[in-house]
């Protein structure tokens, strides 16, 4: 027997005027052991591992899809647009996300878009040789007036 029986046993011969519920409520600490919280063992330490080195991925070189596969994926979301189709169901139909259509539609030129953007700069150019040529005509108009204005001040004043 465990020694907290004997006690209890020994506790109980001594007084023999207790009543039943005194004798229950002293066996039953003695009789259940007490609860122990389970502990978890030690979180293991990582060991220092060497660095992983992931090879460097050029901005230009695709991980997933080359140029060709871009430029089909691309030409064929720009027909589903055409036919009245979202962008958002297009680029799923396609299997690439919204926004991958757009970075792959501003980093790959289309056919069409460089001569538009090279005779837009040419418009640009020429309106901008136009404009100053008008600017120097404008400046030259102003300074003869205002020497005009300048010597008809001096002759009132007495100056000139």
């Amino acid at each position: 027997m465990t020694k907290a029986l004997v006690q209890l046993e020994f506790t109980m011969a001594d007084e023999p005027n207790l009543d039943a519920s005194t004798q229950a409520v002293e066996a039953t600490p003695a009789a259940v052991p007490a609860e122990t919280k389970k502990r978890r063992p030690p979180a293991k330490r990582k060991e220092a591992a060497a660095p992983v080195v992931t090879p460097a991925v050029s901005p230009s070189k695709s991980r997933r899809h080359s140029e060709s596969e871009k430029a089909e994926k691309l030409a064929q979301i720009e027909r589903r647009l055409s036919e009245g189709s979202t962008l958002k169901a297009a680029a799923a139909d396609a299997g690439i996300s919204d926004q991958t259509f757009y970075q792959w539609k501003r980093a790959v030129p289309t056919a069409d878009a460089k001569p538009a953007a090279t005779a837009s700069q040419d418009d640009g150019l020429a309106d901008l040789l136009a404009l100053e040529a008008e600017n120097i005509r404008l400046r030259g108009l102003l300074a003869e007036k205002l020497r005009t204005e300048n010597s008809e001040l001096r002759k009132k004043l007495g100056l000139a």
